[in-house]
């Protein structure tokens, strides 16, 4: 380790979440450091909780040569965690609740547009109108005049 190395404050992973996004958290945290490849490797499984930190520990020696190799085995050995991407089509299943709020319609609608991603503004205005209620002002706003974009 570099004699002024210091541990950056990142998320442990559980073995239950998302290996992608623990990657992704962990080399984000680490930027500074990417270049050092022996680094990554070494400094990685402190960012394990125990049920990965055994997997980790399990590893044959000289199995891994890399950090690219160590990222590989560790997405092959958590891949049942891979978060699966919503469909584009799952927000025409959002609905506004009878007896809930606005706040709580756009804060669930834009929860689940969030993890679909993508280019999808102009489905996400349409599927954003038709989710509100049949005698909501904002529908019928909407629909008089759609907007161009989802700002």
């Amino acid at each position: 380790m570099p004699s002024r190395f210091t541990r950056p404050p990142y998320n442990s992973y559980d073995g239950k979440t998302d290996p992608v996004e623990h990657v992704s958290h962990y080399i984000q945290m680490m930027s500074l450091h990417t270049h050092n490849d022996a680094l990554m490797c070494k400094v990685f499984p402190s960012s394990l909780r125990p049920t990965a930190l055994r997997w980790f520990n399990g590893l044959r020696k000289g199995l891994i040569h890399s950090f690219a190799q160590l990222i590989q085995e560790f997405g092959v050995r958590f891949v049942t965690c891979n978060r699966v991407p919503q469909p584009v089509d799952a927000l025409l299943s959002m609905k506004m609740r009878v007896r809930k709020t606005l706040c709580n319609y756009v804060s669930r609608y834009w929860e689940l547009y969030n993890e679909i991603g993508g280019d999808n503004e102009k489905i996400a205005a349409s599927t954003f109108r038709m989710g509100l209620l049949e005698d909501s002002e904002l529908r019928e706003s909407l629909t008089r005049k759609p907007p161009d974009d989802i700002r």
